[in-house]
Order: structure tokens, then C-alpha cells, then sequence
């Protein structure tokens, strides 16, 4: 009879630590991520500028509270975006923060956080589909580099000519021309050399100078300046398309934590797009693209 009283309180008793168990475990679900004491420390050591030291202590919020720390996976993207200069491990937190609150406030702002990341990380790829804006500003770059070459090689020319009369440059066709030119002088003096003779015969006034010596010598002094004339301004022009437009400018850099190729075109040349001159003018040193190493020394053509 004893038994068949203790066992409903047994079970009263069973019943009662049944509901605080589960009471206790609502409560562990419903703490804040923010209360964590590792994500408070993760703020405290963001502030101070400790990134990697935050890193770690958003990472064992994440590793505790499972999928239930979002706020976490933000910092950590934010820290390995911005300073770690890791975009993809960036963009997969950025994700796993959109899943866990795809509605919230902040979907909008860390969508573009992940855009960012796309872009940072594409910019580290060169000769991709993504580099198709930068490609056309390097094309650009080099047509007006070419032009203005152009107008230089075009000034050069003028000013060694001293104020001759010819185009700035001659091209095949014109020294052709030129070649005819002095072949025609050639045709036209060749009969004068031969015309006396014949003048003598057939003019009334051929008495007059009984000698016949000077009149064949006459028409030969001028001829020799004549055919030599037009060598002279075909040799000048000649001598000027030899000569170096370009030369090397001699300056070095030191590469530092966090250099890349395109920062170093956009320090020196103020375009992005140039980095290529500067890694062709270095191949001795770098193996590839992404090769740059702190204390390195390149060269900036």
C-alpha cells in the first residue's frame, strides 16, 4: 500500500525537474549574442585596433552559439575584409549573416558588403571578364600615350629640319617623289648639255664666237650644283628616326605590407591600369603576378 502511495509522488517530483530543465534551457536560447563575454571582448579589442586578437574572440562566439551568433558573423567579415585583405572568407560570413537574419536592418548594407568583396577580390585577378573597364582605361591610356609621341617625334622633326619646308614626316611615297624629282632635273640638264651644238647650227648668229671651246663649257658649271641639290634634305630627315624617344626613368620602389601592382600604378601613374608595365619591367624578380613580398625592390619604368 506503501508503494502504491510513493509512486504519484515520484512522479510529481520527475514532473517538476522535467519543467526546470526545460525552463533553463529556454532560458540558455534566449540570451543575447551581444551579452556574450567574448563578443564584448571582441568589441573592446576592435576599438583598441587588436583586429587579429578580435577575430579570435568573435570566432568562439561562433564556435559556441552555432548558427545562432549572426552579429558575430559580421564582425568577422567586416575584420577580414578590411584588414585580414581576405575578400572570399569575407563574403562567406557576410552570407551566413543573411541567413541567419535575412530581414533585418542591416540585409541591405551587407549585401553591398559582399558587392565590395566581389570587387576586391576580382581586382586581384588580371586578364579576367571583371577587368573589362580596366583593360578599356589602359587602352585609352596608350592611345594617348601614342599620341602625344606622336606630336613630340613631329616637333623633333621640325626643329632639326631649322624651318625647311617639307612635311613633318616624310613618308615612302614622299621620298619617291623626291627621287623623281631629281631624276626629272637630270632629264632636263642632259639635253641642255647637248643643245649648243645644235643651236650653233641652225642660229643666223653663229660667226660671232669663233672659238666653239666655251660655249660646250658653259652649260656644265651649273649643271653639277644642280644634280647635287636635291641629296642634301633626304639625308637629314635620315638621321632623326634612330634616335630614343623614351628613356628610363631610374626610380625604385621598396615594396611594403600591403602593396599590390595596382596600388603602385595608381601611385605612380596615377591609373590603375598600368600595373602590367610595372610587373613586365620586374619579371627578373617576380614569377607571376601576385609575387610581391615586403622589403622587395622594383623597378617603375
Amino acid at each position: 500500500m506503501r508503494n502504491c502511495l510513493n509512486i504519484p509522488a515520484l512522479l510529481a517530483v520527475l514532473a517538476m525537474l522535467l519543467a526546470a530543465g526545460c525552463d533553463r534551457g529556454d532560458s540558455f536560447t534566449l540570451s543575447s549574442e551581444t551579452d556574450e563575454s567574448f563578443y564584448r571582448q571582441g568589441q573592446q579589442l576592435s576599438k583598441q585596433g587588436r583586429n587579429q586578437e578580435a577575430l579570435n574572440a568573435y570566432l568562439k562566439v561562433i564556435a559556441k552559439r552555432d548558427d545562432t551568433a549572426p552579429e558575430s558573423h559580421l564582425e568577422v567579415g567586416l575584420i577580414l575584409l578590411r584588414h585580414v585583405k581576405d575578400p572570399i572568407a569575407a563574403i562567406y560570413h557576410f552570407r551566413k549573416y543573411l541567413e541567419l537574419q535575412p530581414n533585418s536592418r542591416q540585409a541591405v548594407y551587407v549585401r553591398g558588403l559582399i558587392d565590395t568583396s566581389k570587387r576586391e577580390f576580382a581586382r586581384t585577378l588580371p586578364a579576367t571578364p571583371l577587368e573589362s573597364q580596366a583593360d578599356q582605361l589602359e587602352k585609352q591610356d596608350q592611345i594617348d600615350r601614342l599620341l602625344r609621341e606622336n606630336d613630340q617625334l613631329k616637333a623633333e622633326l621640325t626643329a632639326l629640319r631649322g624651318g625647311v619646308t617639307a612635311p613633318p614626316v616624310r613618308s615612302r611615297a614622299a621620298l619617291e617623289n623626291a627621287g623623281a624629282g631629281a631624276a626629272m632635273i637630270t632629264l632636263q640638264t642632259t639635253p641642255a648639255e647637248s643643245s649648243p651644238p645644235a643651236a650653233a647650227d641652225e642660229s643666223p648668229v653663229t660667226y660671232a664666237p669663233l672659238p666653239s671651246g666655251p660655249v660646250e663649257e658653259d652649260p656644265v658649271v651649273p649643271a653639277g650644283p644642280a644634280l647635287t641639290k636635291p641629296a642634301r634634305p633626304t639625308t637629314k630627315p635620315a638621321t632623326t628616326f634612330g634616335r630614343p624617344t623614351t628613356a628610363n626613368s631610374g626610380r625604385t620602389h621598396t615594396v611594403a605590407k600591403g602593396d599590390t601592382l595596382f596600388s603602385l600604378a595608381q601611385k605612380y601613374y596615377g591609373s590603375r591600369s598600368k600595373w602590367r608595365e610595372i610587373y613586365a619591367a620586374n619579371r627578373d624578380v617576380m614569377p607571376n603576378e601576385t609575387a610581391l613580398k615586403p622589403g622587395m625592390q622594383l623597378k617603375i619604368p
